[in-house]
């Protein structure tokens, strides 16, 4: 789960709930005081610094008096994919702005080897949203990335001693549903 920083910059100023409210409700070990607040307006911002966990998002929806739903988006990640990038991209595309169902039952038919890994992205990101009572009917795949990993170096033999190098491409999957408004 990430923060939807506009959702929950609408509604702080809504219920008019300054960053000091929010960063004492969010204050663990680790993250007290000055550093709380510091992290409040990061994620206000867009910037996912320090991580927002869990336990941070129930305690910034009980202070708002709103479901964590309304401010959460459903994320998940498949690193180290082994396949190139290019040929993920194009299921990733496919299935960009899909309600999850169709989504789900595209990839289950579809031919191309990324579609297993991006199925398990889908569905641990669904599964989280289930978690959180948000309507299956409404859920949508907001973002759906692929992303260039390392490359694994291997070497072909040639005549006359020499080695061509051959790069094993990797691809980074991110998947992020959200429930249309």
């Amino acid at each position: 789960m990430k923060v939807h920083s506009n959702n929950l910059k609408n509604l702080a100023a809504e219920k008019d709930v300054g960053v000091d409210q929010l960063a004492a409700a969010v204050e663990r070990v680790g993250l007290k005081g000055e550093s709380a607040a510091k992290a409040v307006r990061n994620w206000m911002a867009g910037r996912d610094h320090p991580r927002c966990k869990p336990a941070d998002l129930r305690a910034l929806a009980n202070t708002l008096g709103v479901p964590v739903k309304d401010i959460a988006k459903f994320t998940s990640e498949v690193r180290f994919h082994r396949g190139s990038p290019l040929k993920a991209r194009l299921v990733a595309d496919m299935i960009r702005g899909k309600q999850v169902a169709e989504a789900l039952e595209m990839l289950t038919f579809s031919t191309k080897r990324a579609a297993t890994n991006i199925q398990k992205a889908l569905s641990a990101a669904y599964a989280e949203a289930e978690q959180n009572d948000v309507d299956d009917s409404m859920l949508y795949i907001s973002e759906s990335r692929v992303d260039e990993g390392p490359p694994i170096k291997r070497f072909q033999p040639k005549d006359r001693g020499r080695a061509h190098p051959i790069l094993k491409r990797t691809s980074h999957i991110t998947v992020t549903i959200e429930e249309r408004h």
